[in-house]
């Protein structure tokens, strides 16, 4: 055989390597936030105040860096940023219940946060394969549930009052509460 019949199913196959979607980091990373979950909770009911620091900080950088990764691959589908959300809303749920175990986050948060997600799953049919839709009010929520695990964290850390932490949580549950109704109502005159 010559050289030309050994390089075309080489060049073959290294074609389709190309092709085929790499590794997918993206993935990866969402799920290396998911079981940051375990320690950022464990360290917040142990007052531990550094190590839910770190954990807390390692999470929201995966979070800000794991839709640009899935960009830039080309990588992102309905698939990844259902397991991103979801990933999100397990996080920050569960960091939100362990604050609140310390006081610094009033109980209802956490509770509303899981409320929120399985009604924006459904609204936006995501469980059907669907791509998730956000208003402007539930992305904004979304970003707040992180800032206020982080406040929480930072105040413990400092030693600063609860009150504040306290008083944002409340806020942000009403926030919380008028974006479901807005998306309630949304749903409700465009049923079919």
């Amino acid at each position: 055989m010559t050289d030309g019949n050994h390089s075309q199913p080489n060049e073959q196959a290294s074609s389709a390597a190309r092709q085929q979607p790499g590794l997918p980091w993206a993935h990866i990373l969402t799920a290396c936030r998911l079981f940051l979950a375990i320690p950022t909770v464990w360290s917040i009911v142990e007052q531990h105040w550094w190590v839910a620091a770190a954990c807390f900080t390692a999470a929201a950088l995966s979070d800000f860096f794991d839709g640009r990764i899935a960009r830039a691959q080309g990588s992102q589908s309905n698939f990844g940023g259902l397991f991103d959300h979801a990933t999100d809303a397990t996080f920050v749920a569960s960091t939100l219940a362990a604050c609140a175990s310390q006081g610094w986050v009033n109980p209802w948060l956490p509770v509303l946060v899981v409320t929120a997600f399985v009604q924006y799953s459904l609204d936006s049919k995501a469980l059907a394969g669907a791509q998730l839709r956000a208003n402007w009010l539930g992305r904004s929520n979304g970003i707040a549930y992180f800032v206020m695990v982080g406040i929480s964290i930072g105040f413990a850390l400092l030693r600063l009052p609860q009150l504040v932490p306290l008083v944002l949580s409340w806020l942000l549950s009403a926030t919380t509460l008028v974006s479901m109704l807005n998306r309630g109502q949304h749903w409700w005159r465009h049923r079919s």
